[in-house]
């Protein structure tokens, strides 16, 4: 056993209210959704889930606890994180309408989210401190598995969930917006909305104050 069985109801209590908190990562799922579409914000969802598997695979190894305790490092993530986050508003919003996807041609698109997706959490010190910071308060001295192995395991059930939860988020969101893909109007600036996402996302990476 990974998970001590006595903490495992506050484990997803707290998860849950976790996942209801509006964050950046719901934010660029729900708004991939809304502009272009459920395929693209599944897309983006597996994206962030990555990300997450690699903080996970990162705190469980020790070495997201070498990099939240320097100051340095954390202040190059920050600084990184925004600087790539603004320079895909830039792309998004300097894009011509023209350059709209089509709704049946996504593919290409779906891609790029993930990618995005994964690059814009893995360089979000808060992400990585998180992580550091969440899962040790779980790991139980009565099992006999390590507390790496107990952190992975922790780390794993928090993304299938998150997982889950943000599948349920892009259905409905993607939803609502399925008029929206069918108006021209907002197809010639879905670009433009995706860019002011970026653009905000990258704010408030390089606006927050960072502790390790």
């Amino acid at each position: 056993m990974m998970i001590d069985l006595a903490l495992l109801p506050v484990y997803l209590t707290t998860v849950v209210a976790l996942l209801l908190i509006p964050g950046p990562d719901m934010l660029l799922i729900a708004s991939s959704s809304l502009s272009y579409g459920r395929k693209v914000g599944v897309y983006a969802s597996f994206g962030n889930a990555t990300s997450g598997l690699i903080l996970t695979l990162l705190a469980a190894m020790g070495v997201s606890a070498l990099v939240a305790m320097n100051p340095m490092a954390l202040e190059l993530l920050r600084v990184l994180g925004g600087a790539y986050l603004l320079k895909m508003a830039w792309d998004c919003i300097r894009s011509d309408s023209v350059d709209a996807p089509e709704i049946a041609a996504q593919h290409n698109l779906a891609k790029l989210l993930y990618r995005r997706a994964v690059m814009s959490n893995l360089l979000n010190p808060k992400a990585l401190i998180f992580f550091v910071l969440f899962l040790p308060q779980f790991v139980s001295t009565q099992l006999s598995a390590s507390s790496g192995e107990q952190m992975l395991a922790l780390g794993l059930l928090l993304n299938v969930m998150g997982l889950a939860f943000n599948l349920l988020l892009v259905a409905l969101v993607g939803s609502l917006g399925k008029p929206l893909l069918n108006n021209e109007k907002f197809r010639a600036y879905q670009n433009k909305f995706m860019g002011l996402v970026f653009f905000a996302l990258a704010i408030w990476i390089l606006a927050s104050q960072v502790q390790s």
